[in-house]
């Protein structure tokens, strides 16, 4: 028998409400419209080995949203990026190239930082 279990081999002892069903008690993400949300955009390179990346901040989104406008972007930069805890970050420095993207687009953002 070995030391340590994987989570198929747990047995469950006392469950009170059915099978675990996490996305129930999750609190739904409240999508607002592009003119009621506040994004701040600013270029970084704190943690990342000296490579600057910009990151958008402010999302009150969904995650498909978020995913359909990071691609969006990075197709219109040209360059790589991602989607971290509500947060877009886009690979270099293109943060006026991003706020006229955005603001196109509806949303209110400032440019924040040096």
């Amino acid at each position: 028998m070995s030391a340590s279990k994987s989570n198929s081999d747990k047995k469950i002892v006392y469950q009170e409400f059915g099978n675990d069903n996490s996305a129930a008690t999750e609190r739904p993400i409240q999508e607002l419209p592009p003119q009621q949300q506040n994004l701040r955009i600013q270029a970084t390179r704190t943690g990342r080995k000296g490579k600057t990346v910009t990151v958008i901040t402010g999302f009150q989104a969904k995650p498909e949203t978020l995913a359909d406008l990071v691609k969006q972007l990075k197709t219109q930069c040209g360059t790589g990026g991602t989607v971290k805890d509500n947060t877009i970050e886009i690979q270099g420095e293109h943060k006026q190239k991003i706020l006229e993207i955005v603001t196109k687009l509806g949303y209110k953002a400032k440019l924040s930082g040096g």
